[in-house]
C-alpha cells in the first residue's frame, strides 16, 4: 500500500479531542504541553473541558486541531508508525499546517504560535457580519465559479473550497454569499445553505491576513519536510522551504484545491489515505473524490490500536 496521513481543518473541533490520547500516550501529553507552553495558556483545558463556542473562535481552533492533530500522530510514532511511512502529507486549509508540523518542516511550537495568528489575522480581516460563506451541494467547482462571478456583482465572491465533486464552498461578501446561494439553487444545486464561521476565508477579502502572515512566516524557520507536502495552492507536493513559505502566504486568499490534491494523490498510486487528528469530515470528501482510496481514521487510542494492526 501506499499510504498519505491528511489533516483536518476547522470544523472539526469537539470538546474533548485527544483527551484519550494524552492519557494513554506520554508523547501525546507532551504535543498539548508544548502548545500550552507555546502559547502562554492552556489552550488543552478549553480543549478538553471549554465551552464549544470559545473552542470555535478561530484563534482557538486553529492550534487546537493542529494539537490535536499532532498528538494522534505522536502515539502512532509510540507504535512504531511515524511520518515516514507515508508518502505524502496534506491538510485542509489549517491542516497544511499540521502537515508540515508532522513532517518536520516547521517545530510544533512556532506552528501554534503562527496558527494563533492566523486564526487573529483571518478574524480581524473582515468585521463580524460583512463576510460569510455558503456550501454548494450538487454542482461541481466549474459551475460554482461561474455562480460566484454572476453574484458578486462588484462585491467580492469567489470558490473558495473545492472539497469533492459536489461540495464546493463559496467566500466573499455577505450579500453576495447570500446571492450565490439563490442562484445555485436556481441552477440545480440540491442544497445551498450558510456556513456557521466568523469570517470570509480563502477570498481576496482576506488580504490584510495575508500581509500579516506574510511577516510572521519570515520570521519563522521551515526545513526540508521529511515527506513531501502537497500543498492547497498547488495541488501537488511540495519541498523547497522557501516555496512553503510563500504557498503559505498565498493560501490566505487562494482556494483550498482539495478534490485536485486527492486526485493527485491517487495518481501518484496512493491506494491509503489515513486523516489523523479530530472528525472524520475528509474521510467523507475522500470517498467522494476517489472510491479505491482506502481510508483509516486516527483519532483516539482505539484507532491507534488498529493502525497498528493495520
Amino acid at each position: 500500500m501506499t499510504r498519505a496521513f491528511v489533516f483536518p481543518g476547522q470544523g472539526a473541533q469537539a470538546i474533548g479531542m485527544g483527551k484519550a490520547l494524552a492519557e494513554a500516550y506520554p508523547a501525546a501529553k507532551a504535543v498539548f504541553d508544548e502548545v500550552d507552553a507555546a502559547l502562554g495558556q492552556k489552550l488543552s483545558d478549553l480543549i478538553w473541558e471549554g465551552e464549544i463556542e470559545a473552542l470555535t473562535l478561530t484563534e482557538n481552533a486553529q492550534p487546537a486541531l493542529m494539537a490535536t492533530s499532532i498528538a494522534a500522530l505522536k502515539a502512532l510514532e509510540a507504535e512504531g508508525i511515524g511520518v515516514e511511512t507515508a508518502s505524502f502529507v496534506a491538510g485542509h486549509s489549517l491542516g497544511e499546517y499540521s502537515a508540515l508540523a508532522a513532517a518536520g518542516a516547521i517545530s510544533i511550537s512556532d506552528t501554534a504560535r503562527l496558527l494563533r495568528t492566523r486564526g487573529q489575522a483571518m478574524q480581524k480581516a473582515v468585521p463580524v457580519g460583512q463576510g460569510a460563506m455558503a456550501a454548494i451541494l450538487g454542482l461541481d467547482y466549474a459551475a460554482v465559479s461561474a455562480v460566484a462571478a454572476e453574484a458578486a456583482q462588484g462585491d467580492v465572491c469567489a470558490a473558495a473550497n473545492d472539497n469533492d465533486p459536489a461540495q464546493v464552498v463559496v467566500s466573499g461578501a455577505k450579500a453576495a454569499v447570500e446571492r450565490a446561494v439563490e442562484i445555485a439553487k436556481g441552477k440545480g444545486a440540491k442544497r445551498a445553505l450558510l456556513l456557521p464561521v466568523s469570517a470570509p476565508f480563502h477570498c481576496a477579502l482576506m488580504a490584510p491576513a495575508a500581509d500579516v502572515m506574510a511577516e510572521a512566516l519570515a520570521a519563522v524557520e521551515i526545513k526540508a519536510p521529511k515527506v513531501p507536502v502537497v500543498a492547497n495552492v498547488r495541488a501537488e507536493a511540495v519541498s523547497d522551504p522557501d516555496e512553503i513559505r510563500k504557498l503559505l502566504v498565498e493560501q490566505v486568499t487562494a482556494a483550498v484545491r482539495w478534490r485536485e490534491s486527492v486526485a493527485w494523490m491517487a495518481g501518484q498510486g496512493v491506494d491509503e489515505i489515513w486523516e489523523i487528528g479530530a472528525g472524520k469530515a475528509l474521510t467523507g470528501m475522500v470517498r467522494r473524490i476517489d472510491r479505491s482510496v482506502a481510508i483509516l481514521n486516527v483519532g483516539t487510542p482505539e484507532d491507534v490500536a488498529k493502525a497498528r494492526e493495520a
